[in-house]
């Protein structure tokens, strides 16, 4: 499994008015939380991925490191398997 993708994005299929290729990691979120991460800046409905459990991030300087490490590691523990 994997738990994080970068992609380069159109921004035209992110719903950006503006035109060229943007940078974005695609992360497994809490379903309870994605609508509030999608009301900030820099959050979008995942591109090519489940739009209820992922989100994309722009990799352009709106969302913090510190909060893009955060949403990697609730990817991670959300996409791990269980212990059998």
């Amino acid at each position: 499994k994997w738990y994080g993708v970068i992609l380069e994005v159109s921004a035209d299929k992110l719903g950006l008015p503006e035109t060229g290729i943007m940078d974005v990691l695609n992360v497994k979120s809490d379903p309870l939380l994605i609508g509030s991460l999608r009301g900030q800046d820099g959050y979008f409905p995942a591109y090519h991925m489940n739009k209820t459990h992922w989100n994309s991030i722009i990799l352009d300087g709106s969302v913090p490191d510190k909060d893009i490490r955060r949403m990697i590691g609730e990817s991670y523990d959300l996409t791990k398997g269980k212990k059998k």
